[in-house]
């Protein structure tokens, strides 16, 4: 994924930039950076890995170096970013989150008209940004080239800008799969992913960016230079699982959200008649848990935490990037509470289940601890594709997918002509899908949210909602 952060103000906001892009530090694992701009000494930027390390262990030695009354910064889950790009449009500033997926075909028509080269990375791929910025050169002005880059692109782009006059613009995707917030204090204003960031630093929620809008924030205000469209489709997975509890998108606050979702879960349990016997309802930390309430609180069944999670040395738990490593790190992370977990019957809720690898883990822990029976409730629906709007999962392909994965194993590539079926638990197919996965990974039973109870949690008009992770269309 990624997320980002850009203020601009009559003092400094070196500190409000440091610290808003460090409350980021959820949506990424690869890289990170922040670019200041000073009316007197120009831009000054900085990249590093994160990988390895936190955000903020690795930009605190340079902060006190860092100075200006403007400035951007993001986290990336894919290139290193910012860049600062020399062009005939001037120079500027450019973080971008999203993904290009005619990047070959664009690349093709660019070196056959006037283009030439780009700097490419080991992978011999093309910066995101370098070439967003590319892209947006070809147009006789920012704006105009901002359109254009929204227009195609097929994926998703979001976009943010720090100019050589330390204005910002925002351009939010075309259909808006990503929020933008913009915030304003008594002497500026700041754009941002998350609106909690900015809370936190004294700004308050003055606007929020429609699909395709492009904004100019300066000190003085905000002004829209470009129009929003009228069709959006927000991410889902933003309020199951990536959104910081006390975030809210399009209205909808994360937590609220989540809760809502729990209780529509087991209200829809009950009158299956489905609902086990259970000593108690429990969350998979850390997302799991509010879900988890919300079925408990609906149920009237216990809820408890069996285990915990260590989080001081390993604090995300996407780190590393090796399978094994993570495997390991996820198995010592997990902390039991034996009197909570020793004969008992628990229900967990999970806020999805993607690939299946670590959940397999934490089952297995749970019985080697003593738990007399296992039932796992997903706070979604299967996933069943790639998203290919947003990097939300590592996943190289549909099949590393538990539940795509499932569907091969018991009918074939022909399974695949069957997927809504499969996705539906009252189906012939979907009640096989949920007992091959419970034989697999060893639950007592299995359940999963359904599209439309989880549209109903998010409470929006499900045609502004982005679903595709789950039923493959657009």
């Amino acid at each position: 994924m990624g997320g980002f952060f850009g203020a601009v103000s009559h003092r400094d906001v070196a500190m409000d930039v440091f610290f808003g892009v460090d409350y980021h530090s959820h949506l990424g694992t690869r890289s990170a950076g922040m670019t200041m701009w000073d009316r007197t000494d120009g831009f000054q930027r900085q990249i590093h890995s994160i990988s390895n390390a936190p955000f903020r262990t690795k930009f605190e030695k340079e902060i006190a170096d860092f100075h200006g009354t403007s400035g951007i910064g993001c986290i990336s889950d894919s290139d290193p970013q910012p860049l600062l790009v020399r062009s005939r449009l001037g120079l500027y500033a450019i973080t971008t989150v999203g993904i290009i997926n005619n990047a070959e075909s664009l690349l093709e028509e660019y070196f056959a008209g006037k283009g030439n080269q780009f700097m490419a990375m080991s992978s011999g791929k093309v910066n995101a940004s370098e070439f967003v910025a590319a892209l947006i050169n070809e147009k006789e002005d920012l704006i105009s080239g901002l359109r254009h880059a929204q227009d195609v692109i097929d994926g998703s782009m979001t976009v943010l800008l720090m100019t050589e006059d330390g204005s910002i613009i925002a351009a939010r995707d075309r259909l808006g799969r990503l929020p933008v917030h913009i915030g304003a204090d008594e002497e500026g204003y700041c754009v941002s992913f998350e609106s909690f960031a900015y809370q936190k630093l004294g700004y308050q929620n003055v606007y929020e960016l429609g699909p395709r809008e492009i904004v100019r924030v300066t000190p003085n205000g905000y002004e829209t230079l470009s129009p929003a469209g009228e069709d959006m489709r927000i991410c889902a997975f933003l309020w199951t699982y990536y959104g910081y509890p006390n975030s809210n998108y399009e209205g909808v606050n994360v937590e609220v959200m989540r809760y809502r979702n729990g209780e529509i879960m087991a209200r829809d349990e009950t009158a299956r008649g489905t609902m086990p016997e259970v000593d108690y309802v429990a969350g998979v930390p850390d997302t799991g848990l509010p879900h988890a309430i919300g079925y408990a609180n609906k149920s009237g069944k216990t809820f408890a935490r069996p285990f915990v999670k260590y989080t001081p040395t390993w604090p995300r738990s996407f780190m590393p990037t090796n399978q094994k490593v993570r495997d390991q790190v996820a198995k010592m992370k997990q902390i039991p509470v034996p009197e909570l977990i020793q004969g008992k019957k628990l229900l967990f809720v999970d806020d999805s289940i993607v690939r299946g690898t670590q959940l397999q883990g934490t089952v297995d822990f749970l019985y080697e601890s003593g738990a007399a029976e296992v039932h796992m409730r997903s706070a979604c629906p299967p996933i069943m594709y790639g998203c290919k709007y947003l990097n939300f999962s590592p996943s190289t392909s549909d099949q590393d997918l538990l539940a795509r994965r499932i569907v091969r194993e018991l009918e074939g590539k022909a399974g695949e002509e069957h997927m809504d079926e499969y996705a539906d638990a009252s189906t012939e197919r979907g009640g096989c899908l949920l007992k091959a996965i419970c034989e697999k990974l060893g639950f007592d039973s299995l359940g999963y949210q359904s599209l439309d109870g989880l549209l109903e949690a998010i409470g929006l008009d499900r045609d502004k909602i982005c679903t595709y992770c789950w039923t493959g269309k657009e």
